[in-house]
């Protein structure tokens, strides 16, 4: 494996996700630079939910996480972050260009009146979902999860080809209207999302 990416859209769990496997990897939870990319061994969030396509070319032999949430659980908690995010995406602050672009393109931010409508919304998580289905249609190398469900750490762990003691089970993140409990966590593991390499904080051309 080169590469884990987690492609599941913002509240879905990547937070959870990417905490549960700091003790095997080096996670970033989001990345912005090259460098970043370089490090982590796992990636998740922003942007890889928006260019899974372009990260499969540049790191093949990589694996793909989809998270699945309820849309009647998902659609409220994204409504919250997008509530909390939109005056910054859309207003003249600086935001990071790589985050505002893979909001703008999976959220369509800018071509909606309200960005927050719930079927304008579902509708993105449903054309997001079926765009992955297509394309990794035929691999081995994507594997899709709802993190509530019971099995679902096991089939992570297998899919890793890690064990799985028993007892073990995902960490509850960012529960309700919290979205910054990544910044919490100390973890040697944990890279910077916009750590800084050879090429500064530059991020791929494509």
């Amino acid at each position: 494996m080169n590469k884990l990416f987690i492609i599941g859209l913002p509240r879905t769990g990547t937070t959870s996700i990417s905490a549960a496997l700091l003790d095997n990897f080096t996670v970033a939870h989001t990345a912005y630079t090259k460098r970043a990319f370089e490090l982590a061994d796992v990636l998740s969030d922003c942007p890889c939910f928006s260019d899974y396509q372009q990260l499969d070319a540049l790191f093949p032999k990589s694996k793909f996480v989809y998270l699945q949430r309820p849309l009647d659980r998902w659609l409220p908690s994204i409504q919250r972050l997008l509530n909390k995010m939109l005056p910054s995406l859309t207003g003249e602050a600086y935001v990071n260009p790589i985050l505002k672009r893979s909001f703008e393109q999976t959220f369509n931010l800018n071509n909606i009146d309200n960005p927050l409508d719930e079927a304008h919304l579902t509708a993105c998580y449903q054309r997001h979902s079926q765009a992955v289905i297509d394309y990794f249609h035929g691999r081995d190398d994507l594997l899709t999860i709802d993190i509530s469900q019971a099995d679902s750490l096991p089939q992570l762990l297998s899919f890793l080809g890690l064990q799985y003691s028993g007892d073990e089970q995902f960490p509850h993140l960012n529960i309700g209207a919290r979205v910054d409990n990544w910044k919490e966590i100390k973890h040697p593991n944990k890279i910077n999302a916009n750590i800084a390499g050879r090429e500064h904080r530059k991020f791929f051309d494509y």
